[in-house]
């Protein structure tokens, strides 16, 4: 399984910003990406997650109303769209992918194994 993040860069305060995750080399019957987050000294937290199938959305309290998932296009791609962006939303941006728990997307890093190598998203003051 191949997960491959583009989209990050350098933004002012108030910006936006949209992220790609292009998945492949897997064929699960469903399937589930999340976004994540990490910054410097701090753990790995969960943004947005999208099931296949259900279609089902987690957004994370920090984010909700500012981030929008798209739903997996044909292509196994999925988009994060950032907006409003403020200075504590710096940090690598990660997707991944693993089963949907119960037809959900999976809310926890822990509950995902494939992982892509992650976009960094600075977002200046």
């Amino acid at each position: 399984v191949q997960l491959v993040e583009s989209g990050g860069g350098l933004v002012q305060t108030g910006g936006s910003l949209r992220l790609s995750c292009a998945a492949s080399g897997f064929s699960f019957d469903d399937y589930a990406i999340g976004w994540f987050r990490q910054a410097p000294g701090k753990e790995r937290e969960g943004v947005a997650a999208i099931s296949a199938r259900e279609g089902s959305i987690y957004y994370a309290e920090l984010t909700r109303g500012r981030f929008t998932i798209s739903s997996i296009d044909a292509k196994n791609t999925v988009y994060l769209q950032m907006n409003k962006l403020k200075p504590e939303d710096t940090a690598v941006y990660y997707c991944a992918l693993d089963g949907p728990i119960d037809g959900l997307a999976p809310k926890e890093p822990w509950e995902y194994k494939y992982w892509g190598q992650g976009t960094q998203v600075t977002v200046s003051s």
